[in-house]
């Protein structure tokens, strides 16, 4: 199988942001105040959003450069976020490839032939980064439109693609993947390097149009014990972290249910990593620190549960002070969700998290 090479280094596209601070915050140093920007804020939660994708498929927006950076856009122009998140899918590096998918709307991506054996390995396609090109003539808009505002490429890990591409679909308990993984470890470490090139192949492509941070994403890896991360998934996620490292910017990494997993993944590559709800910062912070007691202290994003947004201001104003406060255990704090926002939040909420949380500091 092909291997893509690493990432040049700094884009001469990407613009001079050294005192942005998300950027800062990323680095370990101290903003002029804790950045905020929320997972999934370019999405269904805005009415602007859902008025401008009416009738238009969700893969098809995202290979439409125009409509891909005005929902980027969206949010940082609603909420005063420091962050820009590109809109995009964890699919669409399978999808340029060529790979027979689809994102039904109530279920998420389908896939028509599930990969489950070595033959279904050696028939996935090989990644044209010209298939890509829509993604970077976005990134090249959002460059120019953002400001001083930076722009977060991101890509899905190889594990949680995986996942997809073996089981057809959403998984509660991802059977057939784990089967695969225990059963033919040949055969799972074949796909995963081939989903890692697709991987690295994506990002770079942002990179190189001039992204300012890049985040992993991967959502099911919280389904894994520690011993089966580190045999299966860490080489293949350290592949691509490691691979981005030329760029310079800073690199997130960001999973579901993973406390167990969290020094691993900050083992991985990552430079900032994501915590969901169900762990504190500060104890999230108290073990990558017993994990890895000679390394610079952490830096972390997170961790507001988004179900807390429906619970009337005052206990949003509440948890939001308690997250931050706790955030202060790091190097660096970069303030987020735990998760991504939903649907039904109300968008005057998320604007009003983003003013309170840079008037505490």
């Amino acid at each position: 199988m092909g291997r893509v090479t690493a990432v040049s280094p700094a884009s001469p596209l990407r613009r001079d942001l050294t005192n942005a601070p998300l950027l800062a915050a990323a680095r370990g140093q101290a903003p002029q105040h804790t950045p905020v920007w929320f997972m999934r804020q370019a999405g269904r939660s805005l009415p602007e959003y859902r008025k401008l994708r009416e009738g238009v498929p969700m893969l098809t927006a995202c290979f439409t450069p125009d409509m891909v950076a005005e929902v980027t856009l969206q949010p940082v122009r609603r909420h005063g976020v420091d962050g820009a998140i590109l809109f995009s899918d964890i699919v669409v590096p399978l999808k340029a490839a060529g790979i027979d998918l689809d994102i039904v709307p109530g279920t998420g991506p389908v896939v028509a032939d599930p990969v489950r054996d070595e033959d279904g390995v050696n028939a996935l396609p090989e990644l044209d980064p010209a298939s890509l090109d829509p993604v970077a003539e976005a990134v090249g808009i959002l460059v120019r439109e953002l400001g001083d505002v930076p722009l977060i490429g991101f890509a899905g890990a190889p594990f949680t693609l995986a996942s997809y591409l073996i089981e057809g679909g959403p998984s509660r308990h991802h059977e057939r993947t784990k089967a695969l993984m225990k059963a033919r470890p040949d055969v799972w470490h074949a796909l995963l390097g081939r989903i890692a090139d697709y991987t690295l192949t994506f990002l770079r492509i942002q990179l190189d149009a001039g992204v300012d941070a890049v985040q992993l994403f991967d959502s099911w890896a919280g389904a894994l014990s520690e011993r089966d991360y580190r045999e299966f998934v860490f080489p293949h996620s350290q592949r691509v972290l490691t691979g981005l490292a030329p760029a310079g910017v800073p690199r997130i990494h960001f999973g579901v249910g993973t406390a167990e997993l969290l020094p691993a993944m900050r083992e991985a590559g990552a430079d900032v990593v994501g915590v969901d709800w169900r762990l504190p910062l500060d104890e999230a912070v108290r073990r990558l620190e017993a994990a890895a007691p000679d390394a610079p202290r952490p830096v972390v994003q997170g961790n507001l549960d988004p179900a807390v947004l429906f619970a009337g201001w005052d206990v949003v104003e509440r948890e939001v002070r308690r997250i931050v406060a706790e955030g202060e255990a790091a190097a660096g704090h970069v303030f987020n969700l735990g998760h991504g926002v939903m649907p039904e939040t109300d968008p005057n909420v998320l604007t009003r998290v983003v003013e309170l949380v840079h008037s505490i500091r």
